[in-house]
């Protein structure tokens, strides 16, 4: 490790590991830190991603591609199952990957880049001169080392740590952090090609229990609850799982249990500062619906990089240059979908159990030739006036009408 590199990446996560890649392919001296003695473990999410949004950035590996989804199934709080065909759901999930090995994939590849890489090492502060972000303070084994950087980006995932101390509030809302929690579970009778949605107040208040298959008879089994409706003995969410997996797969053997949370508001106000770039899930980019992150963290590491490059090239990182980086994301697909989902997840976490069984009983009859989050709301709409009521005082009908 130097003491002055070009970029300082904080984080070893997709969005850190993309973002140091594509720096040190486009020349830049790059360090980049990860505070686990191993990236990719332990895993803290669903490790769903659909496939064409994947291969925008790599081609899939049997190596870290644990399942390949054919289809999905959503299932209302009546017990109604609803089967979204391979046609319709592949647009949406298709892969199941195996993290543990496609994070370290993605360090392994910024290393032969060029990058410099430390593990086990966690930043304690940033190094910050005239209002600027100049690099960071290390410790790794319990010594602190100063390691300077014209550009430093921020990839240390919820409630960023390292942007909070340069300023920059991170802090999620309590009701709009979904707390998780999943067991990795083997010996349960599943379809190995299939991703299943429990919804329902009784089951996931506020979110949804996932069966998203790892194989033949493996799966990860997780849940997903509004931050403002669990907390205590008996409603946590491991206690709502725990009942799942007790009704649902009595003889099945728990192997891996994780917890977290995952942010569902709105991304930071802005993703730069002078001297400084956020990515993935330090700036809020999951998906508001599914919590899904692994593509923002891709999509915004490789455009920090990007821009961050041609900054640091020309001398100028002040947050007025770097701008470009937060501009061209919001206006992105990724951008777009954002602000779209998160308006239409603020209409659905408020149903009752007897909207959200009339919404799939009523999808479940549509003929969509096209499956995806807008046109699914387009439909439900069309179907259900009730719920159309409900989507049109929250003005969500007019923005999807206009899109």
């Amino acid at each position: 490790m130097k003491s002055t590199y070009d970029l300082l990446v904080i984080g070893g996560g997709p969005g850190g590991a993309y973002a140091a890649k594509t720096a040190a392919e486009k020349g830049l001296s790059v360090l980049m830190v990860e505070k686990r003695p191993a990236p990719g473990a332990p895993v803290r999410c669903a490790e769903g991603v659909g496939k064409e949004l994947l291969r925008e950035f790599m081609k899939p590996d049997e190596r870290w591609v644990a399942a390949e989804i054919e289809r999905a199934h959503l299932i209302a709080p009546d017990g109604f199952s609803m089967e979204l065909n391979p046609a319709k759901a592949g647009s949406e999930v298709g892969y199941v990957l195996n993290r543990k090995v496609f994070d370290r994939e993605l360090v392994w590849q910024a290393a032969a880049a060029g990058s410099d890489i430390m593990v086990k090492t966690r930043a304690c502060s940033p190094v910050m001169e005239n209002g600027a972000v100049k690099g960071a303070l290390l410790e790794y084994n319990g010594t602190v080392t100063e390691v300077k950087a014209d550009l430093t980006i921020a990839a240390d995932g919820v409630e960023s740590k390292f942007a909070r101390w340069c300023g920059i509030n991170t802090t999620v809302p309590l009701r709009e952090m979904e707390t998780c929690a999943q067991y990795l579970m083997t010996g349960i009778d599943i379809d190995p090609h299939a991703t299943e949605f429990f919804t329902g107040n009784e089951v996931a208040p506020g979110g949804y229990v996932w069966i998203f298959p790892k194989g033949e008879k493996t799966a990860n089994v997780g849940i997903g609850i509004g931050g403002d409706r669990g907390g205590k003995p008996g409603i946590r969410p491991k206690d709502y799982l725990d009942r799942f997996v007790q009704k649902h797969f009595p003889d099945g053997k728990i192997i891996e249990l994780i917890a977290g949370g995952v942010s569902i508001c709105r991304p930071l106000e802005c993703t730069v500062a002078d001297g400084l770039m956020i990515v993935g899930d330090a700036a809020r980019v999951s998906d508001p619906i599914t919590g899904g992150g692994i593509y923002a963290a891709l999509y915004t590491g490789k455009s920090a990089a990007e821009v961050g490059a041609d900054a640091v090239a020309k001398g100028d990182v002040s947050k007025k240059n770097l701008m470009k980086y937060d501009q061209d994301w919001r206006a992105s697909y990724l951008g777009k979908a954002l602000d779209r989902n998160y308006q239409i997840k603020e209409v659905f976490v408020k149903l009752n159990d007897d909207d959200l069984n009339a919404i799939i009983h009523s999808v479940s009859k549509m003929d969509m030739t096209e499956f995806n989050t807008l046109s699914l709301v387009k439909n439900i709409i069309t179907a259900n006036p009730m719920v159309a009521l409900k989507l049109g005082k929250a003005g969500l009908k007019s923005l999807i009408d206009s899109i």
